[in-house]
């Protein structure tokens, strides 16, 4: 008989430190919650445990809500891999570009009290919005041929991200020029980040193209021109204060920096590590419109019910239903990835195209650092995921809506 080795006993521990911390009852009732198997929303729980304890995420807060009820409300595994501090529910995590659909919601309230048309030129309200020049090869750089846009940069398209601009993460030098003197350069507040930014050449003519872009950077200066506020204190008095997100802001208060959760990322040896360089979490000047928010799941869920709820919640109007309506149509035709893009979301336009479970009319959005939701009107379900995992892999963003969607087995 072979004699037990250290790593035996390792080995040992590891499953059953695995068994005790995070596995799931194996007795789990087939019951429902609103519609959604017990049974089969373990399968998402386990998938969640598996990738913890294999190392692949530190930990994740999901969230689960349907037809006005919690489904689903956890928190798994750790907050910090390295200091092995238990995930909560409460934790606060970078969500990076889910910043982008409170920006819109935000933005598209000024557009309500009547102070631009969608169709207006940037260039009416931002004097500098004139005379863009279009890259010949992005492969060249900031400093290759231009040629002059063919048309001026309209609000519609800041929303749709048609305007032309990109976000530096496409891999082409010009992206990489891009993303280096807009993010890593330093900036002292929006207005210079979007300076910066249109001197620079875009990638496309407006309108020609969908491109992920720094567009929403720009509706944030607008949104201070049009308010004469900074966009965090706009953002405070208009949103996060009626739905009572106290959580949420561009920078974690002092008292509250033991629930943050650092990114992490795969080291060179394959191992889950916390990254060696976080994004600061205060004195933050730069209010962005395409990253740049703190947030938790709890509030975050606050913000996607007020949506689904047609810009009502807490007894206040934050948005007229036709405007929610008119975000979460398709805006672009058909240059959006098969599907649609409305003011600020993804929307699900062909269920049968995008080759996965889903409703058409869903609308969704997700995070640099591996934060992810989607709001579907036809089945009343929103539904968050949350960790804090780079680079960007959106396998986690669809294995998520695969396991929620499959759990559901009663419809509306």
């Amino acid at each position: 008989m072979k004699k037990p080795t250290y790593s035996d006993f390792q080995f040992l521990f590891l499953l059953f430190s695995f068994v005790f911390t995070f596995g799931q009852s194996s007795t789990v009732s087939d019951e429902t919650i609103s519609g959604f198997s017990e049974i089969r929303l373990d399968r998402y729980s386990k998938f969640l445990n598996t990738e913890i304890a294999e190392g692949r995420i530190p930990g994740a807060v999901s969230y689960i809500y349907r037809n006005g009820r919690i489904v689903q409300k956890e928190a798994y595994g750790y907050s910090s891999w390295e200091a092995k501090e238990p995930m909560q529910q409460d934790n606060i995590f970078h969500i990076m570009s889910m910043t982008k659909p409170i920006i819109s919601a935000a933005f598209l309230m000024l557009y309500e009290e009547g102070y631009f048309f969608l169709t207006d030129p940037v260039s009416k309200y931002l004097p500098q919005f004139k005379d863009f020049k279009v890259s010949i090869d992005v492969n060249k750089g900031i400093n290759g041929a231009t040629v002059p846009a063919k048309s001026e940069i309209t609000i519609h398209q800041l929303l749709t991200h048609t305007a032309g601009f990109t976000h530096g993460i496409g891999g082409t030098t010009l992206d990489n020029e891009i993303a280096q003197a807009i993010y890593v350069e330093p900036q002292t507040s929006i207005e210079s980040r979007v300076n910066t930014l249109i001197d620079l050449p875009l990638i496309g003519n407006p309108g020609e193209q969908w491109h992920y872009s720094a567009s929403p950077d720009v509706l944030s200066l607008l949104i201070e021109h049009f308010s004469g506020m900074t966009t965090a204190e706009f953002l405070q008095i208009r949103i996060f204060d009626p739905l009572d997100m106290k959580d949420t802001g561009y920078n974690i208060p002092v008292n509250d920096k033991g629930r943050w959760v650092p990114v992490h990322n795969i080291s060179e040896e394959g191992k889950l590590i916390n990254s060696k360089q976080q994004l600061p979490i205060e004195g933050n000047m730069v209010y962005g419109g395409t990253h740049g928010l703190f947030s938790t799941a709890d509030d975050y869920m606050k913000f996607c019910r007020m949506m689904l709820n047609g810009g009502k919640a807490n007894s206040k109007q934050l948005l007229s239903p036709k405007t929610v309506e008119l975000m979460t149509m398709n805006q672009v035709g058909d240059l959006y990835d098969g599907q649609g893009f409305g003011l600020g979301f993804g929307i699900t336009t062909d269920v049968a195209n995008s080759k996965a479970l889903g409703s058409k009319g869903a609308f969704y959005w997700s995070g640099a650092y591996s934060t992810y939701f989607f709001i579907d009107p036809k089945e009343d379900l929103i539904a968050i995921l949350m960790t804090q995992v780079q680079p960007y892999s959106n396998y986690y963003g669809k294995k998520f809506s695969q396991f929620v969607y499959q759990a559901l087995v009663e419809e509306n």
